[in-house]
């Protein structure tokens, strides 16, 4: 498939392991010069090391960032400050009753599932909408349809 992505940058947040890896993985394969990033030096390392065992012409950059956090976002943003695709993929999950979880627990799944994804997308999609080009792509789990019943938001 040739997605013509040959000139673009997208950034998958939490893409040092699992789907996000996969996303970046497959971005790197159609062409697209794609930022790993992860919380860790060593998991960034290491993703970027397993795209390239695979695809070794793979264009891609290192991001060491928190993004559930503003100073996290404000140094992606600082680092990369334009991109042409933005893959919103952190996200977290606690198998937690409802009656159990804190307010500074979800205050963090907020900070985390959320405003993670709206501080970059708020900042990215203005240069999108200029340019009259560019995707923001949100991922979730099936929670998003059906939680599961050991979450605390399932009832």
């Amino acid at each position: 498939m040739n997605l013509e992505l040959n000139e673009k940058t997208a950034l998958v947040t939490a893409s040092s392991a699992g789907i996000g890896l996969e996303i970046a993985r497959s971005l790197a394969a159609e062409g697209a010069r794609v930022i790993i990033n992860g919380r860790s030096r060593e998991r960034v390392d290491e993703a970027c090391a397993a795209i390239r065992a695979q695809l070794p012409d793979a264009k891609l950059e290192s991001l060491v960032a928190d993004n559930a956090t503003a100073e996290g976002a404000e140094q992606t943003l600082a680092a990369f400050p334009e991109v042409d695709i933005l893959v919103n993929n952190l996200g977290i999950y606690e198998a937690v009753g409802f009656f159990d979880e804190t307010d500074a627990d979800w205050q963090r799944l907020f900070e985390t599932n959320i405003m993670s994804g709206v501080r970059l997308a708020r900042h990215y999609l203005k240069g999108m909408l200029d340019r009259k080009e560019g995707r923001v792509i949100f991922i979730s789990s099936e929670s998003g349809i059906k939680a599961a019943p050991e979450m605390a938001h399932y009832r």
